[in-house]
């Protein structure tokens, strides 16, 4: 009986391929409690771009990672999926509405409430799904210009109606480290409430909120199509106007 302990990379590997199969199980589960429709379908893409770099990187637990697809070749499959376009079809809510509060999981399963922040302003990014094109482009620029936002006192959150266990491995594989919530049930109830969210496509309108430290929405931005990424020079500009004080507190 050959008894020379094993290598670290090779345990590790080991550990990597079982933990892939317990992912596999849990969405075969899931994918069967979902009703057809585009977040179906774009999940199915995912699972499938899933398997081809397992395929890629050799059968067996001591290939894995040896040859194929990289992380970084998976951060960058975005550049080749499908397009995803479309006019706006929600107008969002106005400025100077109370912005509606809610509860949502972030990618470890902590709720998120939006209450919770009273007393600092919040910047609120409505995105359609996570691994695709506009997306990736969009939460990476956040990411890259984090310190300006965290200069200026805000907090981000970045909404949609993936589950969070896909939020987690696109924070993962994207370098994300704002929270990612989770508007998966009741699917889209958060985006409703502040009217973003596409009956027709099951997700959200690319939109902006900023909400000041009162809880008044003070800026409002719907993207005019899905494929266009909102100016964060206009972005930063409405927090540096949202820091100011409102109208209420003047004549206070």
């Amino acid at each position: 009986m050959n008894n020379a302990p094993q290598s670290p990379s090779s345990s590790s590997a080991r550990v990597e391929h079982a933990r892939l199969q317990q992912l596999e199980q849990k969405y075969t589960a899931l994918d069967a409690q979902i009703a057809e429709s585009p977040v179906k379908q774009a999940l199915s893409l995912l699972h499938a771009m899933v398997h081809e770099v397992r395929r890629e990187a050799g059968p067996s637990p001591a290939g894995a990672g040896r040859q194929g697809l990289t992380i970084r070749d998976i951060a960058e499959l975005y550049r080749t999926a499908p397009a995803m376009e479309g006019p706006a079809q929600n107008a969002g809510l106005p400025v100077g509405t109370e912005a509606p509060d809610f509860a949502l999981p972030d990618a470890e399963g902590k709720t998120v409430r939006l209450s919770d922040y009273r007393g600092k302003p919040v910047v609120l990014v409505f995105y359609p799904l996570d691994w695709s094109p506009g997306c990736s482009q969009q939460l990476d620029l956040y990411q890259h210009d984090l310190a300006e936002f965290t200069r200026r006192g805000a907090v981000l959150l970045g909404i949609s109606v993936d589950s969070i266990y896909s939020h987690g491995a696109w924070a993962a594989v994207r370098g994300i480290t704002f929270p990612l919530l989770a508007d998966f049930h009741p699917k889209g109830a958060v985006a409703q409430s502040y009217r973003v969210y596409r009956d027709r496509d099951g997700f959200s309108e690319r939109a902006l909120y900023v909400v000041d430290a009162d809880g008044v929405i003070r800026y409002s931005h719907v993207s005019p199509f899905l494929n266009h990424v909102p100016d964060i020079r206009e972005l930063l500009g409405a927090l540096d106007r949202a820091a100011s004080p409102s109208p209420a507190q003047v004549a206070a």
